[in-house]
């Protein structure tokens, strides 16, 4: 199915997209100002959300890997992990509109369990709820699609928890991933020609394709939020891997339907912050796709630090799914099979 439309672009997702580089250094610096509860010592934290409010957590998870001394675990799902109980775990409700339902579940069951709690949202019923409880709330002014506020659901998580004591880093790894970002903006935005806008001929080679995206270890948040991006932006099909887990098992699946592979597009994630044996992994991956028929793209982090590496490989993704959705003919904004589905859940 194609659409046309006079102005593809109506609810400007592209200045969503364009934005990101400021609204990630608005987002760290509110998490500098809004109220820091006080807390029991921490021993746990559990940071529920879905969709596009949850993969904040999983990118901070993922970029804080290599200094947590805890476990954050990301819940997409009803109620909360058994585990999860009293002051010493902190349930982290994070939910663009304040009103998904899976999240006011979670927020419900943490209440119960007497845990350690902090509300992150635009308002909704998770604002109310918060102020009628008394729980810790951040909330933040964001008007667009909850996918185009990823700077803030991870950029106030990342700001919580440098203050409470859980993560460091330094303040020049967030101005360089904001400068590789406001830098790589130039080739990648709708004014850049196409000869010189990598998104935009990537884009190209994706039409009427299954794309696959790969990344390995801490990036694997990356090609997810490649993935989600395909699917809404583009109303597309897309799928994601992570490795060194697809190469025990997934390898195996590319003998059948051969038919397939003609029109599959593999897009691996690459980066210097790569574990070494990864590397070599992502390098014979690679090969084996393209044996198999596959189209294969190699698809570059940018900048010195592991946040702007893996920052400028998700702000490429974004406008790599903005202009897929262009060459479909199709609003990037609006996802009307999202909304039915909730409506009709809504009704039952």
């Amino acid at each position: 199915m194609t659409h046309s439309f006079t102005n593809p672009d109506p609810e400007n997702m592209l200045g969503y997209i364009d934005a990101l580089p400021e609204d990630l250094a608005k987002a760290w610096q509110l998490g500098q100002e809004l109220p820091l509860p006080a807390y029991p010592q921490i021993e746990r934290v559990v940071i529920a959300g879905m969709g596009g409010s949850a993969i904040g957590g999983d990118l901070l998870a993922a970029y804080l890997a290599d200094q947590l001394t805890i476990p954050v675990v990301s819940h997409r799902n009803y109620d909360l992990p058994a585990w999860a109980k009293g002051k010493n775990t902190l349930v982290i409700c994070s939910s663009h509109s304040g009103n998904t339902e899976e999240t006011l579940s979670s927020f419900n069951k943490a209440m119960d369990e007497n845990c350690s709690l902090l509300v992150l949202c635009t308002g909704g019923r998770l604002q109310a709820e918060a102020t009628a409880k008394g729980i810790p709330l951040w909330i933040f002014a964001h008007t667009g699609q909850p996918r185009t506020a990823i700077p803030y659901s991870f950029g106030l998580l990342l700001a919580f928890f440098c203050r409470l004591g859980l993560a460091k880093i330094e303040e020049t790894e967030i101005e360089d991933a904001i400068a590789v970002m406001t830098s790589a903006r130039t080739r990648l935005t709708a004014s850049a020609e196409l000869a010189a806008n990598p998104a935009k001929r990537l884009a190209g080679q994706l039409i009427n394709r299954n794309v696959l995206v790969v990344a390995a270890g801490e990036l694997e948040v990356v090609a997810r939020r490649w993935k989600t991006q395909i699917n809404e932006l583009a109303k597309a099909w897309a799928c994601f891997e992570a490795l060194p887990e697809a190469n025990h098992n997934s390898l195996a699946g590319l003998e059948f339907p051969e038919q397939l592979f003609e029109h599959t597009s593999a897009l691996f994630l690459r980066s210097k912050i790569d574990h070494p044996r990864n590397a070599l992994r992502l390098t014979v991956t690679q090969q084996a796709y393209l044996t198999a028929g596959a189209g294969v793209d190699a698809i570059w982090g940018q900048g010195d630090t592991r946040l702007a590496q893996m920052w400028s490989l998700l702000q490429i993704g974004d406008y790599v799914a903005y202009y897929l959705a262009l060459h479909y003919g199709v609003d990037p904004t609006p996802v009307e099979a999202l909304t039915q589905l909730k409506q009709t859940l809504a009704e039952k």
